[in-house]
C-alpha cells in the first residue's frame, strides 16, 4: 500500500507539465555543480590535501565542516572546493545586519530595497570568496608536498580558480531557486551529504571486516541510527500551536466574514542546524590560534578541546544552547508578528493586542527552544560518543548532516506539495471560468 502511495505520487510529480520541468532543471544544474566538484584545480596535489584533512583534522574541527558542507570538495582541492559556503555565510551576516542595522531592516520590507540587499550579499560573496581562497592557498603551501610551485603566482592562480568557482556555484544555486524548485544554496549541500552516505555505508562494513566492530554492535548501531533519524524529523516538525481568533467582519456590498481561528505555528528548532555550526566554528579557533602561533601552552589547552574531552563536550552544550537563543532572535521577531497579526484583526483569546501579545509570544518561544537546544546539543556529540564506545576514529552519521539532510528533504517536499495543489487550483478555477462562460452563453443565462 506504501508503495503505491509513493509511486502515485512520484507519477503526480512529473504528470505536471511546470513541476517536471522544475525538477528536471534542477537535477541539471546539481549534476553540473557535481562534474565541477571532481575538476581540480591545477597545481596541487588532492592526495596530499585529503590525507591531511582525513588524518590530522579526523573528519572534525572546522576543515572537517566545510568539507563536509562541499560534498569533499575541499580536500579533493577542486575548483569548487569552497562550495556554496561563501554565500550562505553573506547570507547569514544579510540576517544579522537586518536584525541590528534599523536602515537595513527597513529596506528588507520593500522589494526595491530586497533586490538592493540581496546585490550587496553578491558582493559580499565575491569578498569572502576571494579571502578564502588566497586562506586555502596558504594552507595547501603549508602540508608537504601538496603544491607543486608555492609562491606568489600559486596564490593568486588558486585564489582565482577558487573564486570564481564560487561565484559560478552562486548563480546555479540562484537559477536552482528562480527557476528550480527552490532553495538553491540549501539543495546543493544536500546532494553534497547524500553524495557521502555509500561511502560511509562501505567503511562500516570495513570496521566489520576487520573486526573493529562486531556484527551484534552494528545491528544495534542500525537500530539506534533509524530511532535517531526518526528523533530528527518529529523534532523538526514538532510546533507550539498558538490560538489565533478573527473576529466577524464586514465586506464589500455588505457581506459578513464569519470569524475564525487558526493557528500560529512556532517550531521548536526554528534555528535549524546553525547553532552546531556557529558552535564549531568557535571552539576551533583555539586550536588555530595554536597552530599559526606555536605556543606550547596554547597548544595544550588546544588538546584539551580536541573532540571527544569533557570540555570539549561542556563548552559545546553551552555554545548550542547560547546560539540557538542568538539565532532565535535574529529570525524570529515577535514584535512584527504581533503588528501583523493586529493590522489583520486578529488577536491570541485572553491577550490583548499589540506590546502584550509580542511578550506572550516572546515568552512561549523562549521556553520551547529550551528543549530544541537540548536536543541540538544531544545530535551534535552523538557521534563522538558513538566514536568512543566503539573505539574508532570518527563516525559519520548524525550531528549537522542529519539535521540539514532531514530539514532540506521535508522543506523540498512540502515546496512540491504546494506546487501541486496550486495547479490543482488553478484547473478548478479554470473549468469553474470555463462553466461559468457557458451558462452566460445559454439561452436563458444572465
Amino acid at each position: 500500500m506504501a508503495q503505491n502511495n509513493a509511486a502515485a505520487a512520484v507519477q503526480n510529480l512529473f504528470r505536471t507539465p511546470e513541476l517536471k520541468d522544475k525538477i528536471l532543471f534542477t537535477l541539471l544544474c546539481l549534476l553540473v555543480y557535481r562534474i565541477g566538484s571532481a575538476i581540480t584545480a591545477p597545481g596541487v596535489n588532492p592526495i596530499a590535501i585529503q590525507d591531511y584533512i582525513n588524518t590530522q583534522q579526523r573528519g572534525g574541527g572546522l576543515l572537517g565542516l566545510y568539507n563536509l558542507f562541499t560534498g569533499g570538495s575541499l580536500a579533493r582541492a577542486t575548483v569548487f572546493a569552497l562550495g556554496i559556503m561563501p554565500y550562505i555565510s553573506a547570507s547569514i551576516f544579510q540576517q544579522i545586519a537586518q536584525a541590528v542595522v534599523p536602515s537595513i531592516d527597513k529596506m528588507s520590507k520593500d522589494e526595491e530595497g530586497r533586490k538592493k540587499i540581496n546585490q550587496w550579499s553578491r558582493y559580499a560573496t565575491i569578498v569572502l570568496a576571494a579571502v578564502q581562497g588566497w586562506g586555502f592557498a596558504i594552507f595547501a603551501e603549508s602540508i608537504t608536498a601538496a603544491v607543486t610551485n608555492p609562491g606568489f603566482g600559486f596564490r593568486v592562480s588558486m585564489t582565482f580558480f577558487l573564486t570564481v568557482g564560487a561565484i559560478f556555484v552562486m548563480w546555479l544555486g540562484e537559477q536552482i531557486t528562480e527557476r528550480g524548485i527552490g532553495n538553491g544554496a540549501s539543495l546543493m549541500i544536500f546532494f553534497a551529504i547524500v553524495e557521502r552516505i555509500w561511502p560511509g555505508i562501505i567503511s562500516a562494513f570495513q570496521f566489520v571486516s576487520t573486526g573493529a566492530i562486531g556484527a551484534f554492535s552494528l545491528l544495534v548501531l542500525v537500530v539506534v541510527m533509524v530511532l535517531i533519524v526518526a528523533a530528527v524529523v518529529a523534532v523538526t516538525m514538532a510546533a507550539r500551536r498558538v490560538l489565533i481568533q478573527i473576529p466577524q467582519r464586514t465586506m464589500a456590498r455588505g457581506r459578513m466574514r464569519e470569524a475564525s481561528r487558526s493557528f500560529i505555528p512556532l517550531r521548536i528548532n526554528s534555528s535549524g542546524v546553525m547553532p552546531i555550526v556557529f558552535a564549531q566554528s568557535v571552539i576551533v579557533v583555539p586550536g588555530a590560534v595554536a597552530q599559526f602561533m606555536g605556543n606550547q601552552r596554547m597548544r595544550d589547552f588546544a588538546d584539551y578541546l580536541a573532540p571527544g574531552n569533557t570540555l570539549y563536550n561542556i563548552l559545546m552544550a553551552i555554545l548550542i544552547l547560547f546560539f540557538t537563543y542568538f539565532y532565535t532572535s535574529i529570525i524570529f521577531n515577535p514584535v512584527d508578528l504581533a503588528e501583523n497579526l493586529k493590522k489583520q484583526g486578529g488577536f491570541i483569546p485572553g491577550v490583548k493586542p499589540g506590546a502584550r501579545t509580542a511578550e506572550y509570544i516572546d515568552d512561549v518561544v523562549s521556553k520551547i527552544t529550551l528543549p530544541g537546544a537540548i536536543f541540538l546539543t544531544f545530535v551534535a556529540l552523538l557521534p563522538i560518543w558513538i566514536a568512543n564506545m566503539l573505539h574508532i576514529a570518527s563516525f559519520n552519521f548524525g550531528g549537522t548532516s542529519l539535521l540539514i539532510v532531514v530539514g532540506v528533504a521535508l522543506d523540498t517536499i512540502q515546496q512540491m506539495n504546494q506546487h501541486l495543489l496550486l495547479r490543482k487550483y488553478d484547473g478548478f478555477m479554470k473549468k469553474g471560468r470555463i462553466k461559468m462562460r457557458g451558462r452566460q452563453g445559454a439561452p436563458g443565462g444572465f
